[in-house]
């Protein structure tokens, strides 16, 4: 018990992926003409990506630990170092206070309203933990809303003003992946869905289904919305962000036909990391947005 392979797995770092979404603040500050990011900001947004990993870590501690019954009826997560019993509550519970403590005190040495938005973020987990998580509709919101503020903490961290379209398409993007991890967890616990979590049994699938296509179209037109917006045209000087829009479109495609014939879902960071096609994808997207911007600043492009 509690060897360190098993604690650094109870601390889940293949889901630190999720707080990639914190880098994006600095990503399309880049390109902004109306705002100046020095190299400095790349430390400062490197350093909040890490303080959200630590808070996201503490957090799935805190969830481990109240859903181990739960946890050893399901297929794949009773393999989790702490319903396993691999890692003792006790040292569990201290770990995930500890982790959560640090980050906050750590938060607000970096900035103070980057520590309140990871306070907030915190308590609105843990309060997700204990509650929320057994309200159907509800549990996928509050996951959606964590999402925008790690993104709007990465715009506080380095003192950058975000969109409210990119932050409107982090919260339908993770609201999207959210639905569709409910619909697999519907599928493959069948009729023990609510002895593992209360809300599955408040889901229906048909009603999953049509509020997975309809998230999905909004995440797109959304996105597209943002690409062309004068705002957005007017910060980046070029329309040429229109360019990524396909393969926005493609990626969410994509990962839809894995969830409907492959059964996939469950696990949105793994499929992300494990499918060649979406890799190949989110590459490509990165590589389109770096070039519009180069070419943009380099040639001034007025497009």
């Amino acid at each position: 018990m509690n060897r360190p392979l098993d604690i650094l797995r109870a601390l889940r770092p293949t889901q630190w992926t999720k707080n990639l979404v914190v880098l994006a603040a600095f990503c399309f500050a880049f390109g902004d003409r109306n705002q100046s990011v020095p190299l400095f900001s790349l430390y400062r947004i490197l350093g909040a990506c890490g303080l959200f990993c630590l808070a996201s870590s503490a957090i799935y501690m805190l969830n481990d630990i109240r859903d181990i019954p739960a946890d050893r009826i399901h297929p794949t997560k009773q393999f989790r170092p702490i319903a396993a019993g691999k890692v003792s509550i006790p040292l569990a519970a201290t770990l995930s206070a500890v982790l959560g403590i640090l980050t906050v005190a750590c938060s607000f040495h970096l900035d103070p309203f980057f520590g309140l938005v990871v306070g907030l973020y915190i308590a609105m987990q843990i309060v997700y933990t204990l509650w929320l998580k057994n309200i159907a509709l509800l549990d996928v919101f509050v996951i959606a809303l964590g999402f925008v503020l790690r993104a709007a903490g990465g715009g506080l961290a380095i003192h950058v003003t975000i969109s409210p379209w990119l932050l409107i398409c982090a919260f339908l993007l993770a609201l999207f992946l959210a639905l569709c991890k409910r619909r697999h967890e519907k599928n493959i616990l069948v009729k023990s869905a609510g002895n593992h979590r209360i809300s599955l049994d408040q889901y229906d699938r048909q009603l999953l289904d049509q509020l997975i296509a309809i998230v999905c179209a909004a995440t797109i037109v959304s996105y597209s919305v943002y690409t062309l917006s004068p705002d957005t045209v007017n910060k980046f000087g070029t329309s040429l962000l229109s360019l990524t829009i396909p393969f926005v479109i493609f990626g969410i495609f994509r990962y839809l036909d894995l969830v409907y014939r492959s059964g996939d879902g469950g696990r949105p960071e793994k499929t992300l990391l494990t499918d060649l096609a979406l890799i190949v994808d989110l590459i490509l997207y990165g590589a389109c947005v770096l070039a519009i911007f180069v070419f943009t600043r380099l040639f001034h492009h007025p497009l």
